[in-house]
């Protein structure tokens, strides 16, 4: 016998079965959710402890910090400033090789990543492998064109490399050249190192004018000014730094102060400040303070001074140059021609390649009316120095018969 079932049966069998199906996607859903939310706060915990790990690294804690950011890593290693913060801290702990492994996943995982690169190139300059530091500072620079600091890496690292004109190029190329001090002050670096001191000072002063409280562009600009000979410029530099509380003891900005004042036509007060150097116990034994002393007392006349500067020299530092050159001059200045030329033979000895000495020995012989032997020596200048005019013209007067040997600096 055939039964039919009711039909409300049949309507709430299919009702218990969309009821149930509707459960089992539910739960999918929720077991997406669920896993979306722990993902999310792995992400937290994981921040939270590079967060600590970061702190404990700038604070100098590296054990701290180095534990931390491993326990970060632990939660979750795809985090790329993790591994970055971690090659960070085995750069700082000596640990080079795990650095660079720690670098490279983090390059890895996101291949532009600026940061990566950078500590990836600073690795590799403490490898000794300078094209690869290149390459990564540059890569950092490209991917973040607007971070000075990777421009001027990558520059210093062709300055390194001997490519210096690629350097001038790069650091031109990059939009913020113009206005950027960090760029303008490589560049002053730059034309120091080509002798360029009128340009290098060109570019410290832009430099100073985007950042007037830089303390090291300060300095930079002074020493281009002192090797430009502009000594008025610098000294008035100088003082405007002594000024400053942090600076009042700086004994290499008063020595540098000193010579600026020497060079302007006022001795008396550099050699009180090399007196005031030299009056503590540190200074007694400042052979720069003692050089100074000896050509400011020698621009005064004050040959008591200088003789004793000199000996004080040669006690000091027995293997330069300077004392025997001071003993030149004082015996040169008091018509002691013999001991004069014996003393600048001492000095040569220990610096031949100084051209200045050798023109200073063709005075001392031009005093004793050895013409030839003057020339020979002022010939020696040359050669060392072809691009000074000085010694050309010296040259040329010997060779003339008509050179009156005059005091040097």
């Amino acid at each position: 016998m055939h039964i039919t079932k009711p039909k409300s049966f049949l309507i709430t069998s299919t009702i218990l079965l969309a009821t149930l199906a509707g459960c089992s996607g539910q739960g999918n859903y929720t077991r997406q959710g669920v896993s979306l939310a722990k993902e999310r706060m792995s992400f937290l915990k994981s921040g939270t402890e590079w967060e600590l790990a970061r702190q404990a690294f700038l604070a100098g804690d590296l054990e701290k910090a180095i534990a931390k950011v491993d326990y970060s890593l632990s939660i979750n290693d795809t985090v790329v400033k993790s591994h970055v913060l971690k090659g960070r801290i085995q750069i700082e702990l000596g640990d080079i090789g795990n650095a660079l492994k720690s670098l490279q996943t983090a390059s890895t995982l996101d291949p532009e990543d600026p940061d990566a690169h950078y500590y990836l190139a600073v690795v590799y300059e403490r490898l000794n492998r300078p094209e690869d530091a290149y390459n990564h500072f540059v890569m950092a620079s490209e991917f973040d064109d607007y971070n000075p600091s990777y421009t001027v890496a990558a520059a210093e690292m062709l300055i390194d490399l001997d490519r210096i004109d690629e350097a001038k190029a790069f650091l031109n190329s990059i939009p913020m050249s113009q206005n950027n001090a960090g760029i303008r002050q490589s560049l002053g670096h730059i034309a120091l190192l080509e002798h360029d001191f009128q340009t290098a000072v060109k570019f410290f002063n832009e430099a100073r004018l985007l950042a007037p409280d830089d303390a090291g562009i300060a300095e930079d600009l002074i020493n281009a000014q002192m090797l430009a000979g502009m000594f008025a410029k610098a000294e008035r530099n100088i003082a405007l730094l002594l000024k400053k509380a942090e600076n009042a003891e700086r004994r290499d900005l008063q020595i540098l102060h000193a010579k600026a004042l020497l060079n302007t036509g006022r001795p008396v007060e550099a050699r009180s400040i090399y007196q005031q150097l030299l009056s503590t116990s540190q200074g007694k034994s400042d052979v720069d303070s003692w050089i100074g002393l000896a050509n400011a007392s020698f621009t005064i006349n004050d040959m008591r001074t200088v003789r004793k500067a000199a000996s004080r020299v040669i006690s000091l530092s027995p293997d330069s140059h300077d004392g025997f050159l001071l003993y030149a001059m004082y015996h040169r200045q008091t018509d002691d021609l013999d001991a004069s030329l014996a003393s600048i033979e001492k000095a040569i000895t220990r610096n031949p390649l100084d051209a200045g000495m050798y023109a200073y020995r063709a005075m001392i012989l031009s005093d004793l009316g050895r013409r030839a032997d003057a020339f020979a020596s002022v010939a020696q200048a040359v050669k060392l120095e072809p691009g000074n005019p000085r010694y050309t013209q010296m040259l040329e007067q010997i060779n003339a018969g008509t050179f009156a040997a005059v005091q040097t600096e």
